[in-house]
């Protein structure tokens, strides 16, 4: 008899993919809340500030949240939705069925990282669709931008999905989960220049703001959808992209070491 081939690692992350999609299709309040919460915020925005632009500049509010609106998205969906969601699956023993199984455990996590990616590209997508559908918003013409759309996308998705993995283990349970994560980024939306003009806050509280990747996602995005002379209104007077690159990469660091000591497949009370 021929010995059965064993998978591979690709096929079985691939394979474990496709369930994760499934079942956040299947989750309808997940889904809703993930397209259509940055969706009103930008249509809600661009309504009421239509037509205005940021001081002197031709620079409308609108262009100015589509930004904030991508960034705020990610974190949204790498951080907020993957924490309440790991939370409470491992509340309802699904991690811990999954954790007996022989499924790799670097494939479960790279399957939950491909997903947030996926997700977090279709609704930027629809984002930037709207924008430039009802509010005329300009989108980037140069590989210059596009580059660094893709390296701000990509270490914000990483930095976001890691910090989701690490709080989903700190919480008590999928409740907490909802109830302390949902405030925090709430906060941290008004405070890293998502819903107002960052130079407009109060200096504590643009230092507060700072320490947070949010912060530098949202100007990494301004400064991919904003005209380059807007980078003089901003804090330093420039899109300080080494800054917003080193930041996202040491909150990497940070929810990877977090994620890797506290992260549990089971309850607490279990344990």
């Amino acid at each position: 008899m021929t010995a059965a081939t064993r998978p591979s690692w690709a096929s079985v992350a691939r394979a474990r993919l496709n369930v994760e999609i499934k079942e956040f299709v299947r989750s309808r309040e997940q889904m809703i809340f993930i397209f259509a919460f940055p969706i009103i915020f930008l249509l809600l925005f661009g309504t009421i500030f239509s037509g205005q632009t940021l001081g002197e500049t031709r620079v409308t509010f609108s262009q100015y949240f589509l930004a904030g609106m991508i960034a705020t998205g990610i974190i949204n969906t790498g951080f907020q939705s993957l924490g309440i969601s790991l939370a409470i699956d491992r509340d309802e023993d699904v991690l811990k069925r999954i954790h007996g199984t022989p499924l790799p455990k670097s494939a479960f996590f790279a399957a939950k990282i491909a997903q947030v990616l996926i997700v977090s590209i279709i609704q930027i997508a629809l984002l930037i669709v709207l924008g430039v559908a009802i509010y005329d918003v300009q989108v980037p013409d140069s590989a210059e931008r596009w580059w660094t759309f893709t390296w701000v996308f990509l270490l914000g998705t990483a930095a976001s999905t890691a910090l989701g993995i690490a709080t989903s283990s700190i919480l008590r349970n999928g409740k907490a989960a909802s109830a302390i994560l949902t405030p925090v980024v709430l906060v941290l939306q008004f405070t890293s220049g998502v819903f107002v003009v960052f130079t407009q806050l109060p200096e504590w509280l643009q230092a507060f703001g700072s320490v947070f990747p949010l912060r530098w996602l949202a100007q990494g995005m301004r400064s991919v959808f904003l005209p380059e002379q807007f980078a003089l209104a901003e804090a330093q007077g420039e899109w300080q992209h080494g800054i917003t690159a080193i930041v996202l990469v040491v909150w990497l660091v940070i929810g990877l070491a977090v994620a890797m000591k506290t992260f549990r497949w089971q309850r607490r009370e279990d344990s």
